[in-house]
């Protein structure tokens, strides 16, 4: 069993592998220094999955309290709420629905989701079957489990790289009280938005503030990118060695809305730095 850790200055972890099982992710959370970690529940790259055994729950549950971890699982990379495509849009309804479960009964309290691109046919399209997606999935589903919108980077055809069109499509989710926000700062930074500078860091998350609310904001995907800023790209870089560099990355955690705020690295893992690299570089920027 693990002993519970003091908590840092900051809470900060990493996505982490569930091979061989379930709980082992808790496991390898804890041995790279995590406060937090991040999970696919099943196989990212495909539609299948086994059901979960009342084993795996038990095990994966008294491990986090054992730990004191906070766990947060991902959707996987195949569903697509705003695709226009009538059978992937289906199985993407049922894959939401299906891991809202998985995390009711694994016990973890997020779930973080993309909300897809819409394939040409036109955003106002994309978004309103984003929206007529989650609330099916959120009514199929009653848990307490917190479904996090995740903001893109701007890529051709993606739903939400904005935060009015974030916006817009929280305010067509009927059950409001169940969504919050999931900031990735790769993908902001992507889609234009400066974390760089103190000027840039305070009208970026006023913008926020004004149009979604900083009270929806639940975890931060603390990504450094491998694109500048407004580039559209989705490449993700080790901390303070991107475009946001470490001065940014220094300004972003010690500003007051990060500091109490869940941080997950999805990061590289390379000759330059590996996870308990990164979670090292949070802790040192933050000091």
């Amino acid at each position: 069993m693990h002993e519970k850790r003091e908590q840092a200055t900051v809470k900060v972890g990493v996505h982490v592998s569930i091979a061989g099982a379930l709980d082992r992710a808790v496991d390898r959370a804890a041995g790279v220094g995590c406060d937090v970690f991040q999970i696919f529940s099943r196989n990212p790259r495909g539609w299948g999955y086994k059901s979960l055994l009342n084993t795996d729950c038990t095990a994966f549950a008294e491990k986090i309290r054992s730990s004191g971890l906070i766990p947060v699982d991902h959707m996987p990379y195949l569903p697509n709420l705003a695709s226009p495509k009538e059978d992937v849009y289906e199985k993407s309804v049922s894959a939401i629905t299906t891991e809202l479960g998985r995390c009711d009964s694994l016990g973890i309290p997020y779930l973080v989701t993309h909300l897809g691109h819409h394939l040409g046919d036109g955003i106002a399209g994309g978004r309103m079957r984003v929206i007529a997606a989650i609330n099916e999935a959120l009514g199929r589903v009653d848990s307490p489990v917190s479904l996090l919108l995740e903001n893109t980077a701007g890529e051709k055809n993606s739903v939400g790289s904005s935060f009015e069109h974030i916006r817009s499509i929280m305010d067509g989710i009927t059950e409001k009280k169940r969504i919050g926000i999931c900031f990735d700062t790769c993908h902001a930074f992507a889609a234009g938005y400066e974390l760089r500078t103190d000027d840039g860091l305070r009208d970026t998350l006023s913008q926020f503030d004004d149009v979604i609310g900083l009270h929806h904001l639940k975890i931060i995907h603390l990504n450094d990118t491998k694109g500048d800023r407004g580039s559209g790209l989705d490449r993700h870089e080790h901390i303070g060695m991107g475009f946001i560099g470490e001065e940014g990355f220094r300004r972003i955690l010690h500003h007051k809305v990060f500091l109490d705020l869940p941080l997950i690295c999805e990061t590289p893992v390379d000759e330059r730095r590996d996870d308990q690299g990164n979670i090292k570089k949070v802790r040192e920027l933050s000091q």
